[in-house]
């Protein structure tokens, strides 16, 4: 008979447990996203840049041909992290960067997350490589883009079917709180939806000025 726990599933990500790596959201590279509209992927930028430095995850920085070509890393992603170097690279690839790689393996950490432009390409190599060296790789859908709806949905595709797992912006957030119990981190976690996290957002600011709601006991 199996007997259940309230105890949370292995495969929920917890802030202590993976690298966040957040790849090439330059300039260049927004220009001809198209399955995701700018404005929209800069909030999502954000609310992960904010989620994670707010939990203290592990993240990594990187960008490709930043003073050549691609143009500086969103401001919204900088901003979270203000004392973080960017690990700039050739490769389109970026687990075949040396520097990154290094890093990855200085931090330790077995799971893998992802989000950056473009999808099928600067997410796909690195979701693939990283599964095929036995990481668990999990690719913020929203916080990602590619030149067309079609290219991003192939890409998606393409790495679930090699065992990543997909999320949202959103999720990563609510997933790194997952208690509302966790009184040290709600109000962080609050204040981030409520200034990047749409209309979940606007739901927020409406019950707490209206009503003084809180989903704390």
């Amino acid at each position: 008979m199996v007997q259940a726990t309230a105890t949370p599933g292995k495969g929920l990500l917890a802030p202590h447990d993976h690298t966040l790596i957040m790849i090439d959201f330059q300039s260049q590279m927004a220009f001809a996203t198209k399955s995701i509209d700018a404005v929209t992927l800069r909030n999502n930028a954000a609310l992960v840049s904010q989620a994670a430095a707010g939990f203290g995850v592990s993240t990594i920085l990187t960008t490709v041909a930043e003073k050549s070509f691609s143009g500086p890393m969103f401001e919204e992603i900088t901003s979270a992290f203000p004392s973080q170097a960017l690990l700039d690279r050739t490769s389109m690839n970026t687990w075949e960067d040396a520097a990154v790689i290094a890093r990855v393996n200085e931090i330790g950490k077995p799971r893998i997350v992802l989000a950056g432009l473009w999808t099928g390409v600067c997410i796909v190599g690195p979701a693939l490589s990283a599964i095929e060296q036995g990481y668990e790789v999990y690719v913020i859908a929203d916080a990602c883009g590619d030149v067309s709806d079609e290219a991003h949905e192939r890409a998606m595709q393409r790495m679930i079917q090699a065992g990543a797992r997909p999320m949202t912006s959103l999720q990563y957030l609510l997933e790194l709180q997952r208690d509302w119990a966790r009184t040290e981190t709600y109000e962080m976690t609050t204040g981030i939806a409520r200034k990047v996290g749409g209309a979940y957002g606007l739901g927020i600011t409406y019950a707490k000025t209206m009503f003084g709601a809180s989903e704390g006991h």
